[in-house]
């Protein structure tokens, strides 16, 4: 069957197809379009691939770079009989880098506190809520997601630059999949370090991560849970981070993983435990616990060796019925490390550990037609 394209927004990146013929990976090599001039472009499918009722997208090789319409909107799977034998379909739009934003998606940002008491440590934090963007205008309860680094999540200006997550939370919100409530803890500056060290002096002396795990678990859950509509249970509760945060996060859902069924893990700092000597409590019943893992290729040349490593850890522990584990790993064979890469990766660990995402585009209504640049 052959499949032809005209898109009128034409640049460098590559044009894929895909569908219900091979899973929705939005950039496989098996099925990059070729082009005959900078707008149009096709592809021949054997027609024994292909189901006989099919259902696509074009991609520019990945759903952060999708097709769009006139609107900026999200398109409905395209849908077509094999029978047909040639289809032609155009494309007015493409997403770049998730964008663009709309303004009536975007979270709801408050501070809880400038100052909240952390009585483990006796000192003080600036925490933030990202509320889903209806939240005040609906009597929904939300799953909750807590993140380490505030200051390097969606504040502009962030020294090494930010995740962008309310822009990221906007279009996951825009695919119906933005019912999360995040909880973003700033870090302690010159107690980062020690705060996200669980147990090493080797690395920092005097680590304080036990105390951390226990003011996020003890004192800032029961206080969210109190004063905003969450789900409370563990099926409904995550924790994650990147680097540093990343391992205090993999500590917290060892040692609590009655409070915690979900671990964002960017770019562990995995080299502070080399051994992968985490403390992992023995329950006469396993807990079912998500994981997803994410590295870059360009972050040094044993961060993708140890999360290998790391995989391999959680597979013998699952083994000895410690825990059963779910994890998705993705890797990235040009990031950095760095909040661009977090970013770009940040709406694919929520789909995936919230909404079960098999990488299937949900179907919408697009209606909105404001964008947020």
């Amino acid at each position: 069957m052959k499949f032809k394209l005209y898109t009128e927004e034409s640049d460098d990146r590559t044009v894929y197809i895909t569908g219900n013929f091979n899973n929705w990976n939005p950039k496989d090599s098996n099925y990059q379009l070729t082009s005959t001039d900078p707008n149009n472009y096709s592809i021949d499918i054997d027609d024994n691939i292909l189901p006989t009722s099919i259902e696509y997208k074009f991609t520019k090789g990945g759903w952060e770079n999708v097709e769009l319409d006139q609107y900026g909107n999200i398109t409905p799977n395209r849908k077509i009989e094999k029978s047909v034998a040639s289809v032609s379909d155009v494309v007015k739009k493409w997403r770049l880098n998730w964008g663009p934003f709309k303004d009536e998606f975007f979270p709801i940002v408050e501070i809880i506190s400038e100052e909240f008491y952390i009585p483990q440590l006796d000192r003080y934090r600036k925490v933030w809520a990202l509320l889903p963007y209806d939240y005040y205008v609906s009597n929904k309860s939300y799953p909750v997601l807590y993140l380490q680094d505030a200051q390097n999540l969606f504040n502009e200006g962030s020294e090494y630059g930010n995740w962008e997550i309310d822009k990221k939370l906007s279009i996951l919100s825009e695919y119906g999949r933005g019912d999360v409530i995040i909880i973003a803890i700033e870090h302690g500056s010159k107690e980062r370090i020690k705060e996200y060290i669980f147990d090493n002096d080797n690395v920092a002396n005097g680590s304080e991560g036990k105390k951390y795990i226990r003011f996020i678990t003890d004192t800032l859950k029961p206080f969210v849970d109190e004063h905003y509509r969450t789900k409370k249970d563990r099926e409904n509760t995550g924790i994650g981070g990147s680097s540093l945060g990343a391992l205090i996060s993999i500590y917290s859902g060892f040692l609590y993983p009655e409070v915690y069924s979900k671990l964002l893990i960017f770019s562990p700092s995995l080299w502070v435990e080399p051994n992968n000597n985490f403390p992992l409590m023995n329950f006469r019943v396993p807990f079912k616990t998500k994981i997803y893992l994410y590295g870059g290729g360009k972050e040094g040349s044993k961060m993708v060796k140890r999360i290998h490593i790391f995989e391999e850890y959680l597979r013998k522990w699952e083994k000895k019925n410690l825990f059963d584990f779910e994890f998705k790993t993705n890797i990235n064979p040009e990031g950095t490390h760095s909040e661009f890469y977090w970013s770009q990766e940040f709406p694919r660990a929520i789909e995936w550990l919230f909404y079960d995402n098999i990488e299937n585009p949900v179907e919408v209504t697009p209606q909105q037609k404001s964008i947020k640049q």
